[in-house]
């Protein structure tokens, strides 16, 4: 039985080494999930991929169906799930092209579907998000990471927002004093709704440039796909151990 999917995120619509077995369409009651699922084989062991922007990358961050792709993998009873996620870096050591392992988050997104408990509800529910990471599988990315010689933060604060635009240099020192020390637009409520269906979720973040007022000039496109490739080749690296673990 397959126990590990990777939703992946801007820089990563495949996975090298994948020995694709199928396609498969889920329909969900949500509506449809970004891509058909992706099964096939890693490192000789079962694996479901999706990429969160569709398999041609046209899906905005705030249009993402968050609830249909959770749910389909969740019918698949897939039982970890770790979310690939291309960020900028508030904090001055987390440099582009790093790799991190976040351990908090705080949402800034809005109007986005964000609970599966809103309606024809037997009783009102509430869960625990005081840790919104699975600490399990975080330590079996960082093990996976030491494995294979990379060098990567093991805490941060993600900070979510709503894109699809960058932030402005005072949202960023704004965020830096709430505690955020990276940013995407991803990160919820993809973590949240992953919780509420008891799936261990974590984030491995790539970081594609400094975010808003923190480089030394505008931030572009081609310094994003620089800093991407060089951070996603970890990630692969970082996978391939990762199949050995979980």
């Amino acid at each position: 039985m397959t126990e590990l999917a990777i939703i992946g995120g801007s820089g990563i619509t495949q996975l090298q080494s994948l020995q694709i077995i199928r396609r498969e369409v889920v329909h969900t009651p949500y509506g449809e999930p970004s891509a058909p699922l992706v099964h096939g084989l890693l490192h000789g062991r079962d694996l479901v991929f999706l990429p969160r922007h569709g398999a041609g990358h046209t899906i905005p961050p705030h249009k993402v169906n968050y609830r249909a792709n959770l749910w389909a993998l969740s019918q698949l009873n897939i039982k970890n799930v770790v979310g690939i996620a291309a960020v900028g870096a508030i904090h001055r050591e987390m440099d582009p092209g790093s790799v991190v392992v976040p351990d908090q988050i705080i949402d800034y997104t809005y109007g986005r579907n964000h609970t599966f408990f809103e309606s024809d509800l037997s009783h009102v529910t509430h869960v625990d998000f005081t840790s919104p990471y699975c600490s399990r599988l975080r330590e079996a990315l960082l093990r996976s990471a030491s494995a294979c010689g990379i060098g990567i933060a093991s805490s941060a604060t993600y900070g979510a927002t709503q894109g699809p635009r960058l932030e402005t240099a005072m949202e960023i020192n704004r965020m830096e004093r709430d505690g955020c020390d990276l940013v995407g637009m991803t990160g919820m409520p993809e973590a949240a709704l992953a919780r509420e269906l008891d799936i261990c979720y974590a984030s491995c973040a790539v970081v594609a440039n400094w975010a808003a007022g923190r480089g030394d000039g505008p931030i572009t496109m081609k310094e994003i796909k620089s800093h991407l490739e060089t951070g996603m080749a970890k990630v692969h690296s970082l996978l391939y151990e990762l199949m050995l673990i979980v």
